[in-house]
């Protein structure tokens, strides 16, 4: 609670996506697909002067694969402003990503049926 007349502390926990950019246009949505995979580089190290997002971003993908909208949503970021943080890094050489996986094939209802009598079958 403030007096009258004594301005109120400024939160750092919402800090505008322009600034986290530095300005910068997004990225294209071509360019990491919300379900591209991502993950550290082998024996990188973070970079120098990494801002608090880089830095979550860091942390986050030292543990293995994750998705672009994983980490948006991790971070707490619009998806933009993460896929430019992550597109940076990955300029840096920093980070790999890999495409997503094909979508499964439709397979026809005789084959899953045959599946799972085979299945019953083992069970019972």
């Amino acid at each position: 609670m403030t007096a009258p007349g004594e301005e109120e502390s400024v939160s750092s926990d919402f800090v505008r996506s322009y600034v986290i950019t530095g300005g910068r246009s997004l990225p294209s949505s071509d360019d990491l697909a919300l379900h591209t995979l991502v993950t550290l580089a082998p024996e990188r190290t973070p970079p120098l002067g990494a801002g608090p997002e880089v830095t979550a971003i860091w942390d986050l993908c030292s543990g293995g694969y994750l998705s672009v909208a994983e980490v948006a949503g991790h971070l707490g970021l619009p998806v933009g402003v993460a896929r430019l943080l992550l597109t940076d890094l990955f300029e840096q050489g920093h980070l790999l990503h890999r495409a997503e996986p094909p979508r499964a094939q439709n397979v026809d209802r005789a084959t899953l049926e045959k599946v799972l009598h085979g299945l019953q079958s083992l069970i019972s």
